[in-house]
């Protein structure tokens, strides 16, 4: 089972590329998967015919005792048939439906197989975990394909509709789901469960309360996901979608979900009068609000869309009655559905495909031109009717007679399902007659051929609603596998069954159905009524208008864009909460008080808090960073005092890069923070800060002293060591022990650096060469050089070496820097220490397993030496630095050797991310020892030199580049006096004229000398 979902996921994958080599005939090749599955499910009729049901498990969770169990029962026996089977035949339908050049084909097909891998997981699965994994896949996947005309309002605001109805539904279910999961004899495994309840083990255990309460939470889901009373309306807005869609999703793939579930639980929730009630009331409800509305369409695809609402609500009611006899009409109704319901939704698709219009006042003289369609559609109708000798005639038959011996109860719901049935023969025929009866004063159509992959399909199914009636002994001995596991008489499958109440409600359904037909016929080709109840759709959009209403209004006092405003209300909400805890428990008071281990840990701290004041006071945003920085090197002096000198290392190297940064980004701020009066609300700040300052050093007090056991950093060398094969405690939890949590940080880490890029980074610019960019920077007139034109042209030519005059440039970017901004010692600083500096970085990544470094410390050092380039050479430097600002290759790079490095043990017999060595002899250098987690550590290097790379290149070097297009600079120092700082801005063309005169000035002298 596990393999025909994965084949639908290598299928939908695939998709795109069939349909841009084949087009339409990918929809053939894809057919078959689904197929493949159907053709499966049916070869193990046998093994579920004899209670041998297939399974399959997989250890998800062992700590948890949590596995994936798929598990082959009568029920979902029948479900595989209906997805794969009507699935595999619907996408040959769309093989024929749309044309050649029809919109997004590939994303469509490639959703649609996902769907129904979807869909297939969902039915197969025995772990209620899994199945809601596979039900919110079903809803993600149902809203683009609702949505796949996105450009159509109709369809977003149909998908959106959906979504968030189902999405609702789902969050309820997964709370009823781990209320009886984790529930004393409840359980995960859903076969496990439906038995403990159904054996009163789950009740007693946990009371009647709680069932009912769980209940109705996974009822919620099932009745939002089946589209029923008062959730219905998001499935004939859902009608937007394709055809095919309507015929899969809507007839017997994802509507069927909830009836799934609600057929699947039954037998042992029935009992709960929440759950007898809910299923009375939402399944004869909507089978009569839709079966009415059904009857006020003039579009044939809303007839159908409020039709299947009404059918839904039929079935639901029936496998949920908690009847064995009931319980197997309903599961006969549910095949009857998918057949009959996925042919009249094709039979609509062909209408609209070869006439233009579904609009049943603009249909006429179909049966005269399409005899072969209407044909099909009559066998269908009559199935949805309930008329004999099709499918649906036996299933509602069975439904019939079983209710009328069911009790009080039974026979209540009888009537109503009598004028439900009269409400959908009411529908189908108005449904036959607008469609292929001739209409007065509409010009018939032409004559014309179908393709026959339209017609086959859905003469398939079409033959099944009929052929499959005469086997109703075989039917009953196989779908009585799934109601015997209900209480009740054992029903019967027949097509006469004698004189009864079941034949005479079918001649009450008949006579009315007809009547009604009749009676609505002046009606037929009038304007729709206004209903005179609220209808459910109003009422969702009210509703979502007022919640839109409300948030923004919430945003508005929430959301005020006062940085101390959020800062203030976290930590009162701490304040808060620690106050509460003290309130309502007795906490233990600590009794020992160690402040430091050494003296100097005291001063070191006292000086970070005397800065730290500093900080708050400054003015300045310079000396405030500045002092931070101070701060962040001091704790990394307490990292070293307190034997951590792994943490130490990272401590410096991040705080050097971040001063780098803040230092960047200050280039576009004030020079001064905003001077605030001494306002109450600022003392207000001053003590809630203290506040904190006090409470967060008390509870970290309490924390170390609440220990009661010994911590579990005692085993962790011994451990470190055995596992990670590692002598760095802190490097080996980094890439083992704790690597998913690397694995997060790191993802974060390239999300967060490529939104930081993508913000500043505003457009497009096309790759060219980088030297001969270098050429052109110089000699444009928006350099910032003076006299070194031709020495950067000369270092800018390819497969020229430098002579000896060109030798004396320590870093080419720093031509293009004005002389003022030049710093010979720090050129020749930078020059010599970049590669001492990445050969150290390699060090610390080689060693970092057993040695103080690591991926991360490496990749800060090697991004420290990036930083030294840029300052010492400006933007063209650090280009030549990182050979085009390629953080991009950086960042995508490292992610792709970690994961690939967590992935290859599974390859060796391990788990992902389980360190896995190989020892191996090489030549000269003797044994090796190489492990996988080296390979993930080379990944976060490589993504934390990205990450450096990219922030310099967009703080720095395209602010750099920002600034120079809008023509204005800082003037750094006057042209005519060295030593004369200023600080006002000049006009770029000024600057521009006098960098000219002094080249040419020199120009001169150095002429005259010659």
């Amino acid at each position: 089972m596990l393999q025909i979902i994965v084949a639908h996921a290598i299928a939908a994958l695939l998709a795109p590329l069939l349909i841009r080599l084949l087009h339409g005939k990918a929809y053939l090749l894809l057919a078959l998967v689904p197929a493949a599955g159907a053709v499966w499910t049916a070869m193990q009729t046998n093994n579920v015919l004899a209670g041998n049901y297939p399974t399959q498990q997989f250890s998800w969770l062992p700590a948890l005792g949590l596995d994936i169990t798929f598990r082959l029962d009568t029920l979902s026996w029948l479900m595989g048939l209906i997805v794969g089977g009507v699935g595999a035949l619907i996408l040959v339908y769309c093989s024929g439906y749309f044309a050649r050049d029809a919109q997004a084909m590939g994303r469509f097909a490639g959703v649609f197989v996902a769907f129904a891998g979807a869909m297939f997981g969902l039915v197969t699965t025995d772990n209620t975990l899994a199945l809601y994994l596979f039900w919110e896949l079903t809803t993600v996947f149902s809203y683009l394909l609702i949505g796949h005309y996105h450009d159509r309002q109709a369809s977003r605001i149909a998908a959106a509709q959906a979504i968030t109805v189902t999405t609702a539904g789902g969050l309820a279910m997964l709370a009823g789901i781990i209320l009886l999961g984790v529930a004393p004899g409840g359980s995960f495994a859903l076969s496990e469960l439906v038995a403990s309840a159904a054996d009163g083990t789950l009740v007693a255990e946990n009371g009647v309360g709680f069932c009912s309460a769980a209940v109705l939470c996974i009822l919620f889901g099932a009745l939002t996901k089946s589209a029923q009373v008062p959730f219905h309306f998001w499935l004939p807005a859902a009608m937007a979608a394709p055809t095919p869609v309507s015929a899969y999703l809507h007839s017997s793939a994802m509507v069927k979900a909830g009836v799934y579930l609600i057929a699947r639980i039954a037998p042992g929730f029935s009992d709960l009068g929440v759950w007898r009630w809910s299923i009375l009331i939402a399944g004869l409800g909507t089978m009569l609000l839709g079966g009415y509305r059904a009857m006020r369409q003039f579009d044939l695809k809303l007839l159908l869309a409020f039709g299947t609402v009404s059918q839904l609500g039929f079935i639901i009611l029936l496998v949920g009655f908690g009847d064995r006899a009931v319980a197997l009409g309903g599961i006969t109704m549910l095949l009857a559905h998918a057949l009959f319901k996925s042919t009249l939704f094709m039979v609509v698709g062909t209408i609209d495909h070869e006439i233009g219009t579904r609009d049943l006042r603009r249909l006429s003289g179909l049966a005269k031109i399409m005899p072969g369609l209407m044909v099909i559609a009559i066998l269908a109708a009559a199935s949805m009717a309930g008329l004999p000798p099709t499918l649906g005639y036996l299933g509602k038959e069975a439904s019939l007679g079983a209710l009328f011996e069911a009790g009080t109860v039974g026979q209540a719901t009888f009537i109503g399902v009598v004028v439900g049935s009269i409400l959908t023969l009411g529908y189908s025929l108005r449904f036959l007659w607008g469609a292929f009866v001739d209409t007065p004063g509409i010009r018939p159509q032409k004559p014309r051929t179908i393709s026959w992959l339209l017609i086959a399909p859905m003469a398939l199914t079409a033959l099944g609603c009929v052929s499959l009636s005469f086997m109703a002994g075989q039917l009953q001995e196989i779908l009585s596998g799934h109601a015997a596991v209900y209480e009740g008489n054992e029903g019967h499958l027949a097509l006469w069954a004698g004189i009864g109440p079941a034949l005479g409600g079918t001649v009450v359904i008949i006579c009315a159905g007809i009547w009604l037909f009749v009676a609505n016929g002046r009606a037929l080709y009038a304007e729709e009524q206004q209903p005179i109840i609220a209808r459910s759709e109003d009422l969702y959009r009210g509703l979502i208008r007022r919640l839109n209403t409300f948030s923004a209004d919430i945003t508005a006092i929430v959301q005020r864009g006062s940085l101390p405003s959020y800062l203030s209300t976290m930590f009162n909400v701490m304040i808060g909460s620690v106050l509460l805890v003290l309130l309502l428990t007795a906490p233990v008071m600590p009794t020992k008080l160690r402040l430091w281990d050494s003296p100097i840990q005291g001063i070191v701290c006292a000086l970070a808090s005397v800065a730290a004041i500093f900080v708050v006071r400054a003015r300045r945003r310079m000396k405030a960073v500045l002092v931070m920085a101070f701060i962040g090197y001091a704790i990394a002096l307490v990292f070293v005092l307190q034997g951590a000198p792994d943490l130490a290392l990272t401590q410096v190297v991040v705080e050097s890069v971040s001063l780098v940064v803040f230092v960047l980004v200050l280039r576009r701020l004030p020079k001064y923070f905003s001077d605030r009066p001494w306002t109450t609300s600022r003392i207000s700040r001053i003590l809630l800060g203290t506040i904190v300052g006090v409470a967060t050093a008390l509870l970290g007090w309490f924390a170390a002293s609440a220990r009661i056991h010994e911590p579990v950093t005692v085993d962790y060398p011994a451990e470190v060591y055995e596992y990670g094969y590692g002598l760095n405690i802190v490097n080996v939890t980094l890439v083992d022990t704790r690597a998913w949590d690397t694995v997060g940080e790191i993802s974060v880490l390239l999300a967060a650096t490529t939104g930081v890029i993508s913000l500043i980074f505003l457009r497009m610019r096309p790759r060219q060469d980088l030297r001969s960019n270098l050429a052109k920077a110089v000699h444009s007139k928006k350099i910032w050089s003076a006299g070194q034109t031709d020495k950067v042209a000369a270092l800018a030519m390819p497969r020229r070496r430098p002579s000896a005059r060109r030798g004396r440039v320590w870093l080419a970017g720093s031509l293009t820097l004005a002389r003022v901004r030049r710093s010979l010692i720090f050129e020749i600083g930078a020059r010599l220490i970049f590669f001492p500096l990445m050969i150290f970085s390699l060090y610390l990544l080689m060693a970092g397993h057993n040695a103080p470094g690591g991926g991360f410390a490496g990749g800060m050092v090697a991004g420290i030496a990036f930083v030294i380039r840029y300052l010492a050479g400006g933007r063209y430097e650090l280009r030549l630095a990182s050979r085009g600002n390629r953080s991009g290759i950086f960042l995508g790079g490292g992610m792709m050797i970690a994961t690939v490095a967590a992935l290859a043990p599974v390859l060796f017999g391990g788990t992902v991310l389980q360190t896995t060595v190989f020892d191996f002899q090489l030549p000269l250098w003797g044994k090796a020892h190489i492990t996988t987690a080296l390979f993930f550590d080379i990944g976060v290097y490589l993504i934390v030199i990205g990450m450096v790379a990219g922030v310099l290149a967009s703080l720095g070097g395209e602010i750099d580049r920002q600034a120079e297009e809008q023509g204005v600079r800082p003037r750094e120092v006057a042209f005519d006096n060295p030593n004369k700082l200023e600080s006002e801005t000049i006009d770029l063309v000024d600057l521009r004229e006098s960098v000219a005169a002094v080249t040419d000035q020199k120009a001169r002298k150095i002429g005259e000398e010659k």
